[in-house]
């Protein structure tokens, strides 16, 4: 099974894909991470291979038999047919959740408080700041997708919605 977790920095997404990867003993993929590691290696662009690189190590995995869990912003109908792609390749059930936060005020404290961590600002890579989130071109859903809202429930509350929908 291969559930992506899209969304807009600070919503919540990275809590809830490490949740449900230690429930599913899956893999827990954040392609912010694969980013870092591609820029402080001296790349000097990462979307598209960050993207790239994500999935294939997705696709390893699945084809290993482990679940998946991708934490991503995911913004695109690019992105997400790619992803669709690889379950495909990969003959893996695809659940796609979009997280949001409809509370006004906390995706922006998320965000701010990780940008003005030292420790997340490492190398070259730096998490995104709030006026880089308001910017952000994040396209609707065309496709099927499950919405949970981080403003209300905890992570181990979504994680169950989450896990209940994919057993259902």
């Amino acid at each position: 099974m291969l559930i992506i977790l899209s969304g807009l920095p600070g919503t919540g997404k990275s809590t809830l894909a490490r949740e449900l990867a230690r429930r599913l003993g899956g893999v827990y993929l954040r392609v912010d991470t694969v980013e870092a590691a591609l820029l402080n290696a001296g790349h000097t662009s990462m979307t598209v291979e960050g993207y790239a690189t994500a999935y294939a190590i997705a696709a390893d995995n699945l084809s290993l038999g482990l679940s998946v869990v991708a934490d991503c912003v995911n913004p695109v109908s690019e992105t997400r047919e790619a992803w669709a792609e690889v379950a495909r390749q990969s003959y893996a059930a695809l659940v796609n959740v979009e997280v949001i936060c409809s509370d006004g005020i906390e995706p922006r404290r998320r965000v701010e408080a990780r940008y003005a961590d030292p420790a997340t600002r490492a190398g070259k890579w730096s998490p995104p700041n709030w006026e880089d989130v308001e910017k952000w071109a994040y396209q609707p859903w065309q496709t099927s997708v499950l919405l949970v809202d981080t403003a209300h429930e905890t992570g181990a509350e979504l994680a169950n919605t989450i896990l209940d929908f994919v057993r259902n």
